[in-house]
């Protein structure tokens, strides 16, 4: 079954999407933490949420795998079907294995690159703050969540939003001055660079991007 849950879907400037519906529950269903807060960290139970989710547990069928991880994608980077979907294509009409560029595009969005420097707590924190103007890219103020970023892109905290407690509690949490291997980040200056496309070497989320493909191929 789809968990899309589109009435839980709230729709914010600049075609951004904010899921507004119980999140444990994604969680659990999902069996992993696509919100990054800690508070969903750890879905405590072990089995489907609803009144009978133990009772209907089963093997799950191929074509739910699939779709369960297409699930975990979405939600963990924060988009919907149609977003992703167009993502797909994308990656399809690229050189190189399909489910590696999928990843490689998302991974390339300014609001994941924010949430990768620390200068937001989570990615829909990271949506969000870019929407309300607090980044520039190249000098420029660029309020698009889903902007791609290029090799070379200087992203930075503007000025007027360098006092943001949001920030500062955020980056505090950074242990040092490198977070992902593709990026650069002076701490001091609140500046970032995003030096290259990461490998999928290089994406530490655990997705099995092949099941993704998989689905879509049919």
């Amino acid at each position: 079954m789809d968990v899309d849950h589109q009435k839980d879907v709230e729709f914010k400037g600049n075609n951004m999407a904010r899921y507004t519906g119980p999140r444990g529950k994604i969680c659990r269903r999902l069996e992993m933490a696509v919100f990054e807060s800690s508070k969903f960290a750890a879905p405590r139970k072990n089995y489907a949420p609803g009144q009978h989710g133990q009772a209907r547990r089963r093997k799950m069928s191929n074509y739910g795998i699939q779709l369960r991880e297409k699930q975990r994608a979405k939600y963990l980077y924060g988009l919907l079907e149609k977003q992703f979907r167009i993502y797909f294509k994308k990656a399809q009409a690229k050189q190189g294995p399909t489910g590696h560029n999928l990843l490689k595009i998302l991974e390339s969005r300014l609001d994941n690159s924010v949430y990768r420097f620390g200068f937001a707590p989570t990615r829909s924190s990271a949506r969000q703050m870019v929407s309300h103007k607090h980044f520039l890219v190249n000098n420029k103020v660029v309020n698009i969540p889903s902007y791609i970023l290029k090799p070379g892109d200087i992203i930075q905290v503007r000025d007027k939003s360098k006092k943001f407690e949001l920030i500062h509690d955020s980056m505090r949490k950074i242990k040092g001055d490198n977070p992902m291997t593709w990026l650069t980040l002076d701490k001091a200056k609140m500046v970032g660079s995003f030096d290259s496309v990461p490998e999928r070497t290089e994406i530490p989320e655990l997705i099995n991007e092949q099941l993704i493909v998989e689905l879509y191929s049919k």
